[in-house]
């Protein structure tokens, strides 16, 4: 038994062995069929050697189509057609010296015709069948040395992808899943049986199969389903008290090695209120192929993955520049052990340091520009407006001045939701930021109509996963048991994911052509609250009873609801039409320019209120919300 448990493929000399035993004993069953069993006639006919001139026949041309090299216990309809072959030549070559044979040596067939036929069929069919029994014997002794108390499961989806799973998870050994039905919402199929399994309707049997088929698990396996079918299919699972997977994207799947997860849990990111975008890249690929680009907050949520995925797209050298020492050196290691041929450096530096921001630029000479680098928690900017303005103004203003300077081609400057009719000093830094940075643009282009600087902003709201974001929170609190905690039962905010915000960011450096803000139409928003409650029952949990939810109150400067543009904002449509550009009211360079100045000379002089009264003089559209600056409104 320890052998069998050992041996995972068959020696080649083993299936070529088999192959020929089999080849032989096709031909013998033939004669005797064809001769109706009476032996003196088979005698006659010269059975025997007429057997080992087919087997023998046989052999050479199975040597010469190496059908015999395939791997038995992963036999399928490849192999079966390799067969297939092998037997066809091996009649044809038969067939063509029989005939020389009988012309030149007026001796007759060695292998009378209608019994080459019939050995042929006979061997083809052996030759499959045996093959089939190996890969089913196999299984059952590995299934038999693997332990596994199997989960009984239902299959949502009968297309290829959903058949593809399905013979995925019988073929694994390990597996611990065993599917017991089959849904689809395509009425045509329901009824048929696949692999020994009926399709059913929908989810409309799910309930009956989970009493009497004792199903405690739904995979999805559909590619592209909707997120409000993947939230009714959630939202039944859990009346039914059974547990949902899904299955990894099929590009993910081709690209995985053999060992990756066959399924995985639904996530909180297959539910977004809206369907993900895949951006066109081969703009992008022109733009950053060969160049030296910088990325600032490289670190980060935003910056780490930009760093990814820039990688991608062979730049001559990326630049990661971030301030936090640890999390940078994180990223160090792993674009250094990714396996990707382009140089990276890793710069640990403040982009508040104005002479280590000139000799970087000075150094390296970066031709495009990511800029990601900012304080961006709402209620902590809230207490130390000062170093949202060194970091978020002052800081952009840093990159932007010397990425004119040192003539960088193009300055892609993330931004966010917040920057619109911002209620937070976060927000209001932002959109400062924003202002300077298009009205530097506008200056460029009216005095300097060819070579400049173009500077590009994105917009988009928050991003599932980041750092500080709402999601990890959330799952920190399940860990330890609950209460999850949701400022307001009202409050909505759009959601991205990190890998598809990064999208956006790239598509916009590589579209834009200076000065454009870009948005993107991210649907509708989504509650926090029904966030809490499908994170709950994603766990497992039930909501108020194993887990509670807890409202907090509006946090300093947070508010209900976000905004992509504000009410003076306008429009147009880009070659995506799921990316806008916004039409903001310019700003008069010298204007922004002063003003931000000043802040400047305020730093380290004035108090908090001076110093937010001045941003409030700068932004009209700043109003704070359950923030101690408040009174400042009132004061304009």
């Amino acid at each position: 038994m320890n052998f069998l448990k050992d041996l995972k493929i068959l020696p080649r000399w083993v299936i070529a062995s088999l192959d020929t035993f089999l080849l032989f004993h096709a031909a013998v069953l033939a004669f005797f069929l064809r001769f109706n069993f009476d032996f003196g006639q088979i005698e006659n006919s010269g059975f025997f050697l007429g057997s080992l001139y087919f087997a023998f026949s046989g052999t050479a041309v199975m040597l010469f189509t190496k059908s015999y090299k395939g791997i038995v216990r992963h036999t399928g309809l490849k192999d079966s057609l390799q067969v297939f072959r092998t037997v066809s030549v091996n009649f044809a070559l038969i067939l063509v010296l029989n005939i020389a044979i009988d012309f030149f040596g007026n001796v007759g067939y060695l292998i009378p015709f209608s019994v080459l036929v019939i050995a042929t069929l006979s061997s083809l069919f052996l030759l499959i069948i045996y093959r089939l029994l190996v890969k089913e014997l196999f299984l059952y002794l590995k299934s038999g040395f693997v332990n596994n108390v199997k989960r009984t499961a239902v299959l949502y989806g009968a297309s290829e992808v959903g058949l593809r799973t399905l013979e995925v998870l019988n073929s694994d050994p390990k597996s611990q899943v065993e599917v017991v039905a089959i849904l689809d919402d395509d009425p045509k199929k329901v009824g048929k049986v696949i692999g020994g399994i009926r399709i059913y309707r929908g989810l409309d049997q799910l309930s009956k199969l989970v009493k009497t088929a004792k199903a405690s698990e739904l995979i999805i396996a559909v590619e592209g389903l909707s997120v409000q079918r993947k939230k009714e299919i959630l939202d039944t699972c859990f009346k039914l008290g059974i547990h949902v997977s899904i299955i990894p994207s099929v590009n993910r799947w081709i690209k995985s090695s053999p060992k990756s997860e066959i399924v995985r849990d639904l996530k909180i990111e297959d539910l977004l209120g809206r369907e993900q975008i895949s951006l066109d890249n081969l703009r992008v690929m022109e733009e950053l192929t060969n160049k030296v680009v910088l990325v600032t907050g490289a670190a980060g949520s935003i910056g780490s993955e930009l760093c990814r995925q820039i990688m991608h797209y062979n730049p001559k050298l990326l630049l990661m520049l971030d301030f936090s020492e640890s999390a940078l050196y994180e990223l160090e290691i792993e674009i250094s052990n990714s396996g990707f041929l382009t140089k990276s450096l890793a710069i640990l530096a403040d982009v508040r340091d104005k002479e280590k921001m000139k000799s970087l630029f000075a150094e390296y000479k970066p031709e495009m520009v990511f800029h990601a680098a900012a304080y961006k928690h709402v209620p902590m900017i809230e207490n130390y407006p000062q170093e949202a303005i060194r970091s978020n103004i002052l800081g952009t203003k840093i990159l932007a001045d010397l990425a004119v300077i040192y003539m960088v081609e193009k300055f892609v400057f993330v931004s966010t939701d917040k920057a619109v009719n911002p209620t937070n000093v976060m927000g209001a830094t932002k959109r400062a930021a924003e202002m300077y940075v298009q009205s530097l643009n506008i200056f460029l282009e009216s005095h300097h109509k060819k070579n400049h600087t173009k500077f590009i902003t994105t917009r988009f709201g928050n991003v599932l996963g980041s750092n500080g974001s709402v999601v990890p929170m959330f799952k920190r609190q399940l860990l330890q048991g609950g209460p999850l905690t949701v400022t307001h039962p009202e409050v909505t905010r759009y959601f991205m994911t990190i890998p598809e915000a990064c999208q956006l960011v790239l598509e916009a450096g590589a579209m834009g052509e200076g000065g454009e803000i870009y948005v993107f139409d991210m649907g509708e928003p989504i509650k926090i609250i029904d966030l809490a409650v499908n994170m709950i029952r994603l766990s497992g949990k039930r909501v108020g009873q194993d887990v509670q939810i807890v409202f907090t109150g509006l946090r300093d400067g947070e508010k209900l609801y976000e905004e992509l543009l504000n009410s003076s904002e306008q429009v147009k449509i880009t070659h995506h039409p799921k990316i806008l550009i916004a039409k903001v009211a310019p700003v008069h360079y010298y204007k922004i320019e002063g003003q931000i100045d000043l802040f400047e000379k305020m730093l380290g002089r004035s108090t908090d209120n001076d110093l937010v009264f001045h941003l409030k003089s700068i932004i009209p559209e700043f109003k704070s919300n359950v923030s101690r600056f408040e009174v400042l409104d009132r004061l304009n």
